[in-house]
């Protein structure tokens, strides 16, 4: 009488069980691997937005702490303060600032007037290739800083008191000794820095 031959392999059930248990394991896999990116694109979205509020305070303090009291003409020729801002409007800050590189040695001056502009919930720089302008004279205008609620600025003046915009009436000073600048973001709330002024 012959042995039963083994028989080898897996029964339906086993099988069975062992789907279940890969499907389990995959769909635990997928949940981490999904929380993972996540993650990663909320801290990259984080970091990019961080950079670009470290960029426009880098630049405004760049602009205020190289501000210099030099009125210019505008376009339909009338004088136009060193520095003006604060108050109600668009146009947040104006000034003429020292320090405009020249690397490629062209004919023109060192000192350049700029602007920040708040429209559209952006904070945008505008700047100009001469200080006196023509009609006709447009600005150069970048984006700085987007998803923008308000921004609210104050000067503070040489009696080392607060005013809400510049130049004070009253004052002829060209330049203040401080301005204080607050961004209010829809994500991050309000953020505020105050910038030395250049004086003597």
């Amino acid at each position: 009488m012959t042995a039963r031959r083994a028989q080898h392999g897996f029964t339906l059930l086993e099988l069975l069980v062992a789907l279940a248990i890969f499907a389990v394991l995959a769909a635990i896999a997928y949940t981490a691997l999904n929380q993972v990116s996540s993650t990663r694109t909320h801290m990259q979205a984080r970091s990019e937005r961080l950079t670009a509020l470290q960029m426009i305070f880098t630049v405004l303090g760049r602009d205020i702490e190289q501000g210099i009291g030099r009125w210019v003409r505008d376009e339909f020729g009338d004088a136009e303060p060193a520095m003006k801002g604060g108050g109600v409007g668009t146009n947040l800050l104006t000034l003429t600032r020292a320090g405009w590189r020249n690397p490629l040695g062209l004919p023109r001056s060192h000192l350049q007037r700029v602007a920040y502009v708040f429209a559209d919930n952006k904070l945008l720089r505008q700047s100009w290739t001469v200080l006196d302008r023509g009609p006709g004279v447009l600005p150069h205008e970048e984006t700085m800083l987007e998803n923008v609620r308000a921004v609210e600025l104050r000067f503070l003046d040489q009696a080392r008191q607060w005013q809400g915009f510049w130049p004070p009436p009253g004052q002829d000073t060209a330049m203040p000794r401080a301005v204080e600048i607050t961004i209010d973001l829809a994500d991050w709330g309000r953020v505020t820095r105050l910038f030395r002024v250049p004086g003597p």
